[in-house]
């Protein structure tokens, strides 16, 4: 049975990364593949009535260690100067203001749909309203530099800004100016913690001389975010802020204690941290979204109860995010497509206290939201004409 297990998990692993390599060249984004593997798996089992454990708590767990590499792999790529402030404002601009219509608007509209309690509907919709910096940042591999960088931002700006409204809204019985108060010190406190964290980590990199380094570093990144998450603080901003510290250590070479990490060599240990970090961030989310689709009923996901308001959200989410581009002066082609829910959808709707569930929302509806959404960008990216865009 061990021997068994061990060639399922190879070979799955490795079509997969077969799947990863031709995802350029196919516009197909990976996740559809995995989640197709997973689904078809289950279906297999339960052909040959092979008794498989129940596996739904290992999602979260895949799922936050996922999350956390995504977002450090992304971060590590991009190069933070003067001339990529318009970048991030558009990017910033892009990811708050459609979350904040869509989230408070999907709300609203609950409200008149046999949901009255407005907080449990907005903690309900707030991990639909998130685009998944899991999905997002690998498909945009293939598109230019510059479209590359507003994905990596916006959908990472997107999963920090989702986090911090869905923890403020679903860990707050009553909002008043104490609460707003608690919150802006927690922010504050999260960025000091980062701050320091940072050199500190960013100090052990550069020092430690044991064969066995990378592994360290990463596994006290994972302890910080956790440890955040236990105090409601935004690890995700530490997560971003350690990666920028890392991929742009030569623009910092002005400030005298940053000499002290030796920047020259530091690059070498940055680049083959990087390396580390984009493998295991690629295992992580291959094992995450096919135990995901394994995970998919099949009645949930053909569910026509709530494929209506799916499709609803679905245009809804385009809708927005096309006024939202062409506000900003950016091409749509293909950036309207990419906008997919996924990981951080999961796992924050996983997170979610029974008291603040709703009926509207359910297992089908995020199913079917993630589904469509991927589908939306596999099309757009297989239809959309490389365009250059210089920002």
């Amino acid at each position: 049975m061990t021997t068994t297990i061990i060639i399922l998990l190879c070979t799955l692993i490795l079509t997969a990364y077969v799947f990863d390599l031709t995802a350029s060249k196919t516009k197909i984004p990976a996740v559809i593949f995995l989640l197709l593997m997973g689904w078809l798996l289950r279906q297999a089992t339960l052909y040959f009535s092979i008794s498989i454990p129940d596996l739904s708590g290992i999602l979260p767990v895949l799922g936050t260690v996922g999350l956390i590499l995504i977002v450090l792999e992304g971060s590590l790529e991009l190069e933070f100067n003067k001339t990529k402030i318009p970048v991030i404002k558009r990017s910033f601009i892009s990811s708050f203001f459609p979350l904040m219509i869509l989230a408070f608007g999907l709300a609203w509209i609950l409200r008149y749909f046999g949901e009255p309690d407005f907080k449990s509907n907005l903690v309900s919709v707030i991990p639909l309203s998130i685009i998944s910096s899991a999905i997002a940042i690998p498909s945009a591999r293939s598109l230019s530099m510059s479209k590359r960088e507003f994905i990596i931002y916006e959908s990472s700006f997107s999963d920090i800004i989702g986090v911090l409204l869905f923890n403020f809204v679903a860990l707050n019985q009553y909002f008043g100016f104490q609460t707003f108060g608690i919150f802006i010190i927690e922010f504050l406190l999260m960025a000091g913690v980062s701050f320091i964290a940072t050199v500190g980590l960013a100090f052990l990199l550069n020092k430690i001389d044991h064969h066995i380094k990378y592994i360290p570093i990463i596994l006290l990144v994972i302890l910080i975010y956790a440890i955040s998450k236990i105090f409601h603080l935004p690890g995700l901003i530490f997560i971003l802020v350690f990666g920028l510290f890392l991929g742009n250590i030569d623009e910092l070479k002005q400030f005298c204690w940053i000499q002290k990490l030796n920047p020259e060599g530091m690059n070498k240990e940055v680049h083959k941290f990087k390396d580390l970090v984009t493998e295991g961030a690629f295992l992580i989310r291959t094992m995450f979204f096919i135990l995901f689709g394994y995970l998919i009923n099949t009645k949930e996901l053909l569910n026509p109860d709530t494929f209506v308001w799916a499709v609803g959200i679905c245009v809804a989410i385009y809708l927005l995010r096309a006024v939202q581009l062409k506000m900003i002066n950016i091409p749509m082609q293909p950036l309207l497509f990419i906008a997919p829910r996924g990981l951080i959808t999961i796992l924050l709707f996983l997170s979610i206290d029974p008291t603040d569930s709703i009926h509207l929302v359910n297992n089908s509806l995020i199913i079917q939201v993630i589904i469509l959404t991927a589908l939306v960008m596999m099309i757009g990216l297989m239809t959309s004409k490389n365009e250059n865009w210089n920002s």
